[in-house]
């Protein structure tokens, strides 16, 4: 008996849930809608990279899927466990880093589940330091290490190296490749910087008005190496998308 294709009701069924579905979202401002009827779905593992010009939405997009803007119309499905770091680390200046980890966390955790999400990050030693005394790295590892504690299926990062020198960005941008890589959770990137989207993300996506405008697969393998003239290809579409000449 000839074996039988699967529908694609049945394919659709079998196939893991998406870690993000979005549909028909739109949140609107003093009558302006910066988010219209937008759709994504980010599956589960998967690095996305939102891009976009300031205003576009991108920030807000985040800040929905953090749970911290409810005033929407539409679907948004994400799972219950997830982080969000943002580009102010925002750490509580009269605790000490360990106890900045553990904030917001249920219940009374031990130090040790801060030491923990530390040594991942590399800031152990640092445990007892107060955030005021801490680099601009270090205060943003304080703020990974902080996410990280809450075993999340979906990480968010909004800008997360935006106020990093340019050194220090490079070594956190590897370290958040080496943590997705070994969590295996979801990433969502909002970021202006086109070179790390693609240097980090599975996907990139474009915002534009209020919707997503554009997307394209990173099918280069890791790590990525900037001369390579793929990734030169991939980072000059983008930025042609956005409207800048890359040759600028």
């Amino acid at each position: 008996m000839p074996a039988q294709t699967p529908s694609r009701a049945q394919t659709e069924a079998s196939a893991p849930l998406p870690a993000v579905r979005v549909q028909g979202l739109t949140r609107v401002f003093d009558g302006r809608a910066v988010i219209q009827d937008l759709h994504l779905d980010v599956r589960p593992g998967e690095f996305v990279a939102l891009l976009g010009r300031s205003g576009c939405g991108k920030s807000t997009l985040l800040r929905i899927l953090a749970g911290l803007d409810r005033d929407i119309e539409g679907s948004v499905l994400v799972p219950r466990r997830k982080a969000v770091a943002f580009q102010a680390p925002r750490l509580m200046p009269w605790k000490k880093v360990w106890r900045n980890v553990l904030l917001g966390l249920p219940g009374k955790p031990e130090r040790s589940v801060a030491e923990q999400a530390l040594t991942e990050v590399g800031l152990t030693h640092r445990s007892d330091a107060w955030p005021k005394t801490l680099s601009g790295g270090e205060a943003q590892r304080a703020s990974l290490a902080r996410a990280l504690v809450r075993e999340p299926d979906l990480l968010l990062l909004d800008e997360p190296f935006g106020a990093l020198d340019a050194l220090t960005r490079i070594t956190a941008q590897r370290l958040v490749g080496e943590l997705w890589r070994r969590r295996g959770c979801a990433v969502l990137l909002v970021t202006h910087d086109v070179e790390e989207a693609v240097l980090l993300a599975d996907r990139v996506l474009v915002m534009d008005e209020g919707a997503i405008a554009y997307e394209t697969q990173v099918g280069l393998d890791r790590p990525r190496d900037i001369a390579d003239p793929r990734f030169a290809a991939l980072r000059a579409g983008l930025l042609e998308r956005l409207g800048v000449d890359s040759a600028s």
